[in-house]
């Protein structure tokens, strides 16, 4: 396979250059990550698909990383249960090293091919659930052991990987390649390979919560009342979508429910 993610820069003597010119040559490599995911959205739309249809029939979705990739995916995991008020439990993350270790780089637990799959049956995974496998390079024994091994016991499987025709992408019944090139700073896959795992994790999160009935029209009427800010704009956005006219009495009923959805339903809205 070609690792396109460990070719060198495009760029040379990068230490040569001013701040306005390391920004410039940075942002310009950034607005190669769309295109590149523009490209792959067949395939994105078939994984999401195939997650939904796990979730809607009580299944969870486990996101398996390391590295930069498998810190983002906590990073959206752990804000899906507050915005959307799923349970907890639904969406998962298995990350190298823990995710109670998070802010540690334990970048050498990437190379246990058996550690992913252990970690995943503490979990009683099964073939009701989704595991989705997350490596830049698309050969992160972590990662690629544990595709092996949900693919032996029946769990469906995809990834998300930097790299063509990958172990991880052979590996995973839905696959999705997302070539962004050669980093800025040459192999640092942080940078163009994480935000495109970035925004195909919000694609993922949010088509999933949407198809779920977590949103209606384009609002959160699910969010969780966790702090004043939300449950001023969960107020306001009871406010409008119940016509009431009165911000305390709104405010009461919503409390009183929990959610802006539950809210409605009382009101028969």
């Amino acid at each position: 396979m070609t690792k396109i993610t460990e070719q060198p820069s495009l760029y040379r003597h990068l230490e040569k250059m001013s701040i306005e010119e390391l920004t410039a040559n940075i942002n310009n490599e950034d607005k190669k990550v769309a295109l590149a995911i523009e490209k792959a959205l067949p395939e994105i739309n078939l994984l999401i698909k195939n997650i939904v249809d796990k979730l809607e029939n009580g299944g969870r979705l486990f996101y398996l990383g390391a590295g930069s990739g498998g810190r983002l995916s906590v990073l959206d995991a752990i804000e899906l249960p507050t915005t959307y008020g799923i349970p907890k439990g639904k969406v998962n993350v298995i990350l190298a090293g823990g995710v109670d270790r998070l802010i540690e780089a334990r970048e050498e637990k990437e190379d246990d091919p058996n550690a992913g799959w252990e970690a995943l049956k503490g979990y009683e995974v099964s073939e009701n659930d989704f595991v989705l496998g997350i490596s830049a390079s698309g050969t992160t024994p972590f990662v690629l052991g544990a595709l092996k091994s949900c693919r032996a016991n029946g769990v469906l499987t995809g990834c998300i990987v930097s790299n063509p025709e990958s172990p991880i992408a052979a590996n995973a019944d839905y696959p999705v390649e997302v070539l962004t090139g050669p980093e800025f700073v040459s192999g640092s896959t942080r940078m163009k390979c994480g935000t495109a795992q970035k925004m195909i994790f919000d694609m993922i999160s949010t088509t999933s919560m949407i198809r779920l009935g977590r949103v209606e029209d384009n609002k959160m009427v699910n969010v969780l009342l966790i702090n004043d800010k939300i449950v001023d704009r969960s107020v306001k956005m009871l406010m409008e979508r119940a016509e009431m006219s009165n911000y305390e009495e709104a405010k009461e009923l919503l409390m009183e429910k929990g959610s802006v959805k539950s809210a409605l339903e009382s009101l028969g809205k």
